[in-house]
């Protein structure tokens, strides 16, 4: 599952790197104009019997049956209410602002759909790392690997990257960072390699 999918594009995008996987992905979004637009991107790019689109939320209880997905994968708002200004665009401000979805609720989304064992993929606020991490570790979603993104070198990271397991054992694996831009601002290989099919 990517949980609020937007317009479909990384759901979209797993599924042409993994096209021969045997797996499907499900997108949630809350937002009903933007599903119908992932749907039309699904099947614009012939990729409708290996993506569907759900309108919901996430914090819906009765939406998916209990332990149904193998992984998750997640992008929520970066900002807590009290730290960002809400916009007059809602969209805008529900895909930056913990309007709809907080880390705790990423937690217990993850702990109600996945199986055992089951992995959590997230992008967060390096700023609130310490938030991120808490609020799975109150649902027993364990991190596991962590990666520091870094706009260029000799920067502070922005964000960071997160695989968590539910009923994980103990360990951290702290990876190499991400660079996204080079000393002369192209995108680094690493960051190009990841778009690759």
């Amino acid at each position: 599952m990517e949980a609020g999918c937007a317009a479909g594009a990384i759901s979209l995008l797993l599924a042409k790197k993994f096209h021969n996987k045997h797996f499907h992905i499900t997108g949630l979004e809350i937002q009903s104009e933007l599903v119908n637009v992932a749907r039309l991107n699904a099947a614009e790019n012939d990729l409708a019997d290996k993506v569907d689109f759900v309108e919901g939320d996430l914090r819906d209880k009765n939406l998916f049956q209990r332990e149904s997905f193998d992984g998750l994968v997640i992008n929520p708002p970066y900002s807590s209410m009290s730290a960002g200004r809400e916009s007059d665009n809602i969209s805008r401000s529900t895909a930056r602002l913990e309007l709809t979805c907080t880390p705790d609720d990423v937690g217990e989304l993850a702990s109600r759909v996945l199986k055992s064992r089951g992995r959590l993929f997230a992008v967060f606020a390096s700023s609130r790392l310490d938030v991120f991490i808490n609020a799975m570790m109150k649902f027993k979603i364990t991190p596991k690997r962590l990666k520091p993104v870094y706009p260029k070198r000799n920067s502070d990271s922005g964000i960071f990257l997160i695989e968590c397991v539910k009923h994980g054992g103990q360990g951290l694996i702290f990876m190499p960072p991400l660079i996204v831009r080079d000393d002369d601002g192209n995108y680094t290989q690493e960051l190009l390699d990841a778009y690759k099919f």
